[in-house]
């Protein structure tokens, strides 16, 4: 192989080949905007969904396309026939690669990542891990951030005998808003040393200005560590673009690789801010590699991410950006006229992605909205999700993904009006 040609270059234009006998993808189609139906139909034909459903809760991972599937099995059947002659002879120089195609995909040096099986470690190994806090020091989170993370902070900081601070963001939420509440908050408490700052939430959907919130922070002397399990493949951006030290991140929710992959981000210069995993033998390295240790993983599921990474490639970055949003886009414009219906995102498009969750006016109790989301199910065929832990109370969460059709946004907001319309 010349050596200006990289894996990467390979594995994405194979990945686009198989995606092309099927769609056919062609440079024609550069510009394709989010609601062109017989495109994102050829897309949605990649994908093998249920039928039992409309499925509108693909927050939790993200199904595979067919060809990453179809690899996958493919890297599964060699690391269980080869098992560990493979493992100990070739595997490791295949996993480097693996892991020089994610730095390149992310824009950042691949000194900087470090492979999880999800976010939620990536982000364990930041939060507890991190040693420039202690007492008289504080740490900061809000309510949409991710539960286990809420919990990782508190955790974390009782160990460290710093203080915790929770606030609320603001609702509606509005880009100035949320600023102020962070700068306010941050003014507030001139002892603060951390804060978590999620990308996407996956309460709401809510996207939050992160780099002139880091920035904001980075003034003061606080820490971020970024939650992007969400916004990874959802939102069209790179590493560099959010300017954060600290990042945990998922490849098996909006990239479409298999189940158990995800990293953690530590720029270069901070490693040493976050402790090595106690089951490191190497403690005082300054590799990324000693902070998390996991013991054996699914290897085939790593061996897969640059087969994802190479489907998305096929679709580019800007239009499955667009193509969420439109999904979006399509259901909230057909019920932000109706009263009885609470959209919680805000329509600026600065501060929203493909999610965003809604609640009946007035209803905001954990009761009220599982009855809600069995409504749309049992009577509607349409599967969401109820989330609970806002400041404002419990709401249902919708999340489309590139299978979804326009169709599928029409039927949900025919079901809310009809549900609307007996709540008043």
């Amino acid at each position: 192989m010349p050596a200006s040609l990289s894996r990467r270059t390979v594995l994405a234009g194979a990945a686009a080949g198989l995606a092309a006998q099927a769609l056919p993808l062609r440079a024609t189609f550069a510009t394709t905007p989010g609601d062109d139906e017989a495109y994102w139909a050829r897309i949605a034909a990649q994908y093998d969904g249920t039928d039992e459903v409309i499925q509108l809760e693909n927050g939790n991972w993200g199904m595979m396309a067919r060809p990453v599937l179809e690899a996958y099995q493919g890297h599964v059947a060699r690391v269980n026939r080869d098992t560990s002659y493979y493992a100990r002879r070739g595997m490791g120089a295949d996993l480097a690669r693996v892991r020089d195609e994610v730095a390149d995909f992310l824009k950042v040096d691949v000194e900087e990542i470090v492979f999880t099986r999800n976010a939620t470690e990536a982000l364990k190994t930041l939060i507890g891990g991190y040693n420039r806090i202690g007492p008289g020091e504080a740490a900061l989170f809000t309510d949409l951030d991710y539960d286990s993370m809420q919990d990782g902070m508190v955790s974390a900081m009782a160990r460290r005998g710093a203080e915790v601070i929770r606030i609320a963001l603001p609702e509606p939420a509005s880009y100035e808003n949320v600023l102020d509440t962070y700068r306010r908050a941050f003014d507030a408490h001139p002892h603060l040393r951390l804060v978590l700052l999620t990308h996407v939430s996956h309460r709401t959907g809510l996207q939050i200005p992160v780099r002139e919130i880091v920035a904001m922070a980075r003034e003061r002397g606080i820490d971020a560590i970024v939650d992007a399990a969400h916004s990874l493949g959802q939102v069209d951006f790179t590493l560099p673009d959010l300017n954060a030290d600290f990042v945990g991140l998922n490849l098996h929710k909006w990239i479409g690789a298999p189940l158990g992959v995800g990293a953690a981000y530590i720029r270069r210069d901070r490693i040493a801010a976050i402790d090595p995993d106690m089951a490191d033998a190497n403690r005082q390295s300054g590799d990324i590699r000693s902070r998390v240790h996991t013991g054996t993983v699914d290897f085939a599921a790593l061996l897969s991410v640059p087969d994802a990474l190479g489907f998305q490639a096929s679709i580019t970055a800007p239009r499955r950006a667009a193509r969420l949003r439109a999904l979006r886009d399509r259901w909230v414009e057909a019920v932000k006229t109706n009263d009885a219906i609470q959209v919680l995102t805000p329509n600026d498009p600065r501060m929203y992605a493909g999610i965003t969750s809604f609640r009946l006016r007035g209803l905001t109790s954990f009761a009220d909205n599982r009855a809600l989301a069995e409504r749309l199910l049992e009577r509607h065929g349409i599967f969401t999700v109820l989330r609970t832990g806002l400041a404002s109370g419990s709401c249902i969460r919708i999340t489309p993904a590139l299978f979804n059709s326009m169709a599928d946004m029409d039927s949900l907001a025919r079901a809310l009006g009809e549900i609307a319309e007996r709540h008043a």
